[in-house]
């Protein structure tokens, strides 16, 4: 078996290990990273320091990977949002790519994806022209054809 498939199938051993009152911590968590414990105990019923074990318990497997601040990008200055689908030129380097990218700044995420394109990546800039010289130093850095989405306006956001 790849190490790929370890890696899953440690995700399902240790999801199949998860119960409603992790679901309820990690639901709560995922809204808000700031909530207390004793918000986390009075939602579950657990007792402050029971929850305080789960936690680290979920932190420890790894369920939790750590805690962010959601930041208004406009208000911050980057009010350019896009999607722009990455199609290897020469795909016997297309493996390099996530690792070529992931230090640009602008770049917010890269996925593999199904279909046309191999890489979806997220994007934030602070104008059109600010975009524009991030997908020229795209294309310096990796033989890519790109294909760019700018977001109008977001509705929403998990």
């Amino acid at each position: 078996m790849a190490n790929n498939d370890h890696g899953m199938d440690d995700a399902r051993s240790i999801a199949s290990q998860l119960d409603d009152t992790d679901g309820v911590i990690l639901d709560i968590l995922e809204n808000n990273g700031r909530a207390t414990l004793s918000h986390l105990s009075e939602a579950t019923g657990l007792s402050v320091s029971a929850v305080q074990s789960r936690v680290q318990k979920l932190e420890r497997r790894g369920v939790i990977r750590g805690y962010k601040a959601i930041i208004d990008d406009e208000r911050r200055g980057l009010t350019v949002n896009a999607y722009i689908a990455v199609t290897p030129t020469d795909y016997s380097r297309e493996a390099d790519i996530p690792d070529k990218l992931k230090d640009i700044n602008g770049i917010m995420s890269c996925d593999s994806v199904a279909g046309s394109p191999s890489f979806m990546l997220t994007v934030r800039t602070e104008s059109p022209a600010k975009l524009e010289e991030l997908l020229n130093l795209i294309h310096r850095t990796v033989p890519v054809s790109t294909e760019t989405t700018i977001v109008l306006k977001r509705y929403f956001s998990m």
